[in-house]
């Protein structure tokens, strides 16, 4: 099974590819199943592995065992508290950004609030996993959805819409290019090669970082 992980926060999107198999079926996707983590801040280690508070009778793999794999693969630290009344993690900072009395760390899987802790909710084949900074004060979260290859000097067209229920978003900025009330965003690419793109609006959270290759 593979789910991507995605990170919003205050000053970039960090996104991560993850096999949760036994096996590593791609160079680019990273192996993740739950199991046993210690936060920075923590005197002991907790398990992680969608048992907790007896939510499935099976260890699998969760959303927050991958965002644990992915700090070590990407380099960057997380910390938070271990409620025992709620057998989870309450995650209080990711990278730098650490929550303040009125912005919070936000958890969603396939772009709606998981109903349960990031230790008890499973993840699975594709799903889409997103940690979002200051997530309770935006509207939407944006997904971008755009061919895998263009052609220089033609008009390729992206789409940005609400994750949650694919309704066309207007007014998103893809690098210098607005879309309309369709949600479509024409884009022209003046360089051949590989192009990092991702969908931005002021009240919603930024989308997935979309890779195109541009012939």
């Amino acid at each position: 099974m593979r789910t991507s992980l995605h990170l919003d926060t205050v000053d970039s999107i960090m996104q991560f590819p993850f096999s949760t198999t036994d096996y590593i079926e791609e160079s680019n996707f990273h192996f993740t199943r739950g199991h046993n983590i210690t936060v920075e801040s923590g005197d002991s280690a907790h398990h992680c592995d969608g048992k907790n508070l007896n939510s499935h009778p099976t260890a699998g793999s969760t959303v927050t065992s991958a965002l644990d794999d992915a700090s070590k693969c990407g380099r960057f630290t997380w910390d938070g508290t271990f409620s025992t009344i709620y057998d989870d993690f309450f995650i209080t900072r990711i990278g730098s950004d650490a929550q303040t009395a009125t912005q919070f760390w936000g958890i969603l899987a396939n772009y709606n609030y998981t109903k349960t802790g990031g230790c008890e909710t499973r993840v699975q084949q594709n799903d889409e996993v997103l940690f979002a900074f200051d997530a309770f004060s935006k509207k939407y979260f944006l997904k971008l959805t755009v061919p895998l290859t263009a052609r220089r000097g033609c008009n390729t067209i992206f789409r940005v819409t609400n994750g949650a229920t694919d309704a066309p978003i207007s007014g998103a900025k893809v690098g210098k290019y607005v879309s309309d009330s369709n949600g479509n965003v024409k884009v022209a690419f003046t360089s051949g090669g590989r192009h990092k793109l991702k969908a931005e609006h002021k009240d919603y959270i930024r989308s997935n970082a979309i890779y195109v290759r541009v012939q």
